[in-house]
């Protein structure tokens, strides 16, 4: 026979109060306090693969928890990061600044930026009796559809440069079919290259990408780029470069106080995805990451205070084990 003796509770566990389970409030206020909402784009984009990416190698459980948002593209990023509640980030375009100097003169002060991603090079891509840009004056340009890179930028860059064409926002791969015909004299992408409809493309004698110098009427929001033969060996001759811009994709955030919960979460986004930003760099996750380069500059913003303090920590690190 066997006897089981209950033996008394020690004073010590008789005085210990009995754990509470948290309420509905708790719990729901413990998982919304490291939730960050990160406004992404298009559900075929590259921003809204990239969101995807970071939030994978930043998720730490009830620590950290990044929600990637489809929206209407990157375009529009800046309007849901300006109004719409729960988006902490948002990847833009950096000349989406420019529609709000109007109405909202001082937007520098409200929105930062975390990095600069990636640049999305402009290719402006013409039929061969095309010989330069006031060539297309009056003529059929497609700028892809609304909501994309190309369809906002696009328009803006050839503004700038005061050439008067006819516009059009149908998928690039029918303005691509109707170039071959002679029905569009161009498409403009803005997008990183390679662009692979130019790589594997089959394209007859003169077609043809036309250069777009850079100078002082783009010098507030976009970069010098430059498409070369390695990028486009069937397009691009050998030792040639033909002159572009680049757009900055910025991954941004709002000026949010510095003792609000809301700077805290993008705070410790951003001490996690700089932390672990060679996780990105491996097989498996967009190429670009490799060429990342955390202390890139973003004309016309501000850095978040908290990714400067990252990068001048790590600046003292480095200089103490030299």
């Amino acid at each position: 026979m066997i006897v089981l003796t209950l033996l008394p509770a020690t004073a010590e566990a008789q005085d210990r109060p009995a754990q509470r389970a948290p309420t509905y409030a708790e719990r729901q206020d413990k998982i919304n306090a490291w939730t960050v909402g990160l406004a992404a784009g298009l559900l075929e984009g590259a921003p809204l693969r990239l969101a995807t990416e970071m939030s994978r190698v930043v998720d730490d459980g009830e620590n950290l928890h990044v929600l990637p948002i489809v929206t209407r593209g990157p375009t529009e990023n800046l309007n849901s990061l300006l109004y719409l509640r729960g988006v902490d980030l948002a990847i833009i375009n950096s000349d989406s600044l420019d529609e709000y100097k109007v109405a909202f003169p001082d937007i520098g002060l409200h929105v930062t930026y975390l990095l600069s991603l990636f640049p999305s090079e402009l290719h402006v891509f013409v039929r061969p009796e095309i010989q330069s840009l006031q060539d297309l004056v009056g003529k059929r340009v497609n700028f892809n559809t609304l909501g994309t890179a190309a369809a906002y930028s696009g328009p803006l860059i050839f503004s700038r440069l005061g050439i008067n064409i006819e516009k059009t926002f149908i998928p690039h791969q029918l303005a691509l079919q109707q170039m071959r015909k002679g029905d569009m004299a161009a498409v403009v992408f803005i997008t990183t290259k390679p662009v692979d409809a130019f790589i594997r493309g089959q394209w007859e004698p003169g077609f043809k990408f036309l250069p777009v110098n850079y100078d002082s009427k783009f010098e507030d929001y976009y970069l010098p780029a430059f498409l070369e033969a390695s990028d486009y060996p069937a397009l691009v001759k050998s030792g040639e470069r033909v002159a572009t811009l680049a757009v900055p994709t910025v991954l941004a955030t709002y000026n949010w106080p510095v003792n609000s919960n809301r700077y805290q979460r993008v705070a410790r986004f951003t001490d996690y995805l700089f932390g672990r930003v060679g996780k990105l760099q491996v097989p498996g996750f967009d190429p670009n990451w490799k060429a990342i380069n955390l202390g890139a500059t973003v004309p016309g913003l501000n850095r978040f205070s908290a990714a400067q303090e990252w990068l001048d920590r790590q600046g003292r690190q480095d200089a103490r084990k030299q």
